[in-house]
């Protein structure tokens, strides 16, 4: 499950701002704003919306840590060779 800090954390990866996200993932940036001030996982979105945006990231080569102990995170990909 997404949480709201693995959206802030993951844009600030990739240094996205809030309009971008909400372009590549084709929802509006005032989604993008309500989410980001939530706190924890993002339950209560809608399943389509959060799909947009793990899409979005996963293609800008983002990777989504569940949690494991150390809780939830993102890091990037490495490059493909």
């Amino acid at each position: 499950m997404l949480t709201a800090e693995q959206l802030r954390a993951a844009r600030a990866l990739i240094r996205w701002d809030q309009s971008t996200l909400a372009e590549r993932a084709g929802v509006s940036t005032e989604t993008i704003k309500r989410l980001e001030k939530m706190d924890g996982p993002l339950m209560t979105t809608k399943s389509g919306t959060l799909h947009a945006l793990e899409e979005a990231f996963r293609g800008a080569g983002v990777q989504f840590i569940p949690q494991n102990g150390g809780g939830p995170g993102v890091r990037l990909k490495e490059p493909q060779a």
